[in-house]
C-alpha cells in the first residue's frame, strides 16, 4: 500500500483516523441508512438493485472513456463491435459478476481479481486473468500515473491480499477506497484495470455490510464528479501523503453519497409511478 501509515499494525484502521476521513465515513453511513429506510425499499428493493447495477455500470464505463447515455446502455444488446461498446459490455458483465464473488473475496482476493479481469476482457489470450509480466504493455490511457514494474505489482498485490484476508475493523469506506486506489495505481492487468478496480470497490462495499443490497453505486458518483477530479484524487492516493490518501478516501465517500442520491431518485420515481 502506498501510504506513510503502512508501518501501523492495521494500516486500514490508521487511515480511518486521517483528518476528514471520520466525517466522510459518518456522512456515508447516514446517507446509506436514509436510502435503506425509504418506504419503496420495503416492497421493491430488487428493482432498485437492478437499476443501481445498470447505472453503476454506465458510470464505470464513462470513466473508462465510454460515456454513453443511460438509455443507450439500457437498450443495447451488442457490445462487441468497437472499443467503447466493449467497455460498456465489460462494465455490465463486471457489475453482474461482482455479486457472485462475495463469498470468495475474503478468502482469495487475488483469485477474484483474476476472475474480474477475465470477465471484463472476455478473451482467451494468455495475458487475460493474470497480473502482467515484465515488458508486457498496459492499455489504460486515462490513468497517467507512473507504471509500477511487475515485481512491485506482485508485492503490493500480495500485501493487499493479506490485508483483506486478515480482516480489519476499519470502516468499509476506507477499505473500499484503498482497494480501488491500489488497483488503479498498480494497473496489474494489461487492460480494463479501471473497470476491475471499481468492481472490486463494489464488492467491498456490498460484502462489508455497508450496502448489502447493492443500491448505492459509487461508480455513479465517481462519474458525476468527473474524470479530472477522479484523476486528481487518485494522484493524491498515489502520493502516499496523509493528505493525499485522505482526499482520495473522502472523494470515494462523496461518490457513494452521490450513488445514494441516484437510487433515492429512483425510489421517488417508483413511488410516484413514473418508473
Amino acid at each position: 500500500m502506498s501510504t506513510n501509515a503502512s508501518s501501523a499494525p492495521d494500516p486500514l484502521v490508521a487511515l480511518g483516523t486521517l483528518p476528514g476521513v471520520p466525517d466522510a465515513v459518518d456522512s456515508v453511513r447516514k446517507a446509506v441508512d436514509r436510502v435503506y429506510g425509504h418506504r419503496v425499499m420495503r416492497r421493491r428493493s430488487n428493482e432498485i438493485t437492478s437499476e443501481a447495477a445498470l447505472r453503476g455500470a454506465r458510470g464505470s464505463a464513462a470513466l473508462s472513456g465510454a460515456d454513453w447515455a443511460l438509455e443507450e446502455v439500457r437498450r443495447r444488446s451488442d457490445f462487441g463491435s468497437e472499443s467503447e461498446a466493449r467497455a460498456v459490455g465489460a462494465a455490465l458483465r463486471l457489475t453482474a459478476e461482482a455479486g457472485q464473488l462475495l463469498s470468495i473475496w475474503r478468502q482469495s482476493p487475488l483469485r477474484v481479481l483474476a476472475r474480474l479481469h477475465l470477465v471484463a476482457a472476455a478473451d482467451s489470450a494468455d495475458t487475460v486473468g493474470r497480473p502482467r509480466r515484465h515488458g508486457e504493455p498496459v492499455d489504460e490511457p486515462l490513468i497517467e500515473l507512473p507504471l509500477p514494474d511487475a515485481d512491485e505489482v506482485a508485492g503490493r498485490l500480495e500485501g493487499l491480499s493479506q490485508l483483506i484476508i486478515a480482516g480489519s475493523s476499519a470502516p468499509a469506506l476506507v477499505t473500499a477506497a484503498v482497494v480501488h486506489g491500489e488497483l488503479l495505481a498498480l494497473r496489474p492487468f494489461g487492460s480494463y484495470n479501471g473497470l476491475v478496480a471499481r468492481a472490486a470497490e463494489r464488492i467491498v462495499l456490498i460484502g462489508s455490510g455497508l450496502d448489502p443490497k447493492a443500491i448505492c453505486p459509487a461508480e455513479v458518483g465517481h462519474a458525476e464528479q468527473g474524470r479530472a477530479a477522479y484523476a486528481a484524487a487518485l494522484d493524491g492516493y498515489a502520493s502516499g501523503t496523509p493528505e493525499g490518501v485522505a482526499a482520495w478516501i473522502t472523494h470515494c465517500g462523496r461518490s457513494v453519497e452521490l450513488g445514494v442520491r441516484e437510487s433515492t431518485a429512483v425510489c421517488e420515481a417508483l413511488q410516484r409511478g413514473a418508473a
